[in-house]
Order: C-alpha cells, then structure tokens, then sequence
C-alpha cells in the first residue's frame, strides 16, 4: 500500500484506505463533485481578494480564465471586460 499521508499514522491510513475501497462508486463520485466544489469555492475566495471591486459576474468570468484556460474562456464567454 502506497502511503499517501506521511504525516498519518499507517493503521489510520489503512482504515481510510479500507473505507474508501467499500464506498460505492456513487459515493465515489459523489466525493468527487464535493471535492470539486470545495476547489471551485476556494478559487473564488482567492479571486475576490485579488479582485476586491469586481462584481460577481467578472469574478466568475475570470474563474473560467482558471478553469477553462484564457482561450477558451475567451471562446465561450467572450472577453474579460
């Protein structure tokens, strides 16, 4: 077993791994999206500081600079005003 935690007792570790492997891949997946989200809050709290002023419809265009990349972003939603 790969240890992911160093920091982490390895009979923790192990329980973690052994709950992981019995979660359904619905749950799994439900992890995921939970996981994703949490990512996609923190962006935005990043972006707010950096960004105090912007109103929350240019804050979500340039979370879609970080998510999509410039070009894209540019492609779907237009440019960054």
């Amino acid at each position: 077993m790969t240890r992911l935690f160093p920091d982490t007792d390895p009979r923790a570790e192990k329980v973690l791994h052994d709950l992981l492997r019995q979660a359904s891949p619905a749950r799994k997946l439900e992890m995921v999206a939970q996981g994703n989200a949490m990512v996609r809050q923190l962006m935005m709290v990043g972006l707010r500081e950096r960004y105090p002023i912007d109103p929350p419809e240019k804050l979500k265009r340039r979370l879609a600079d970080l998510l999509l990349g410039p070009e894209l972003a540019l492609k779907v939603y237009g440019p960054l005003e």
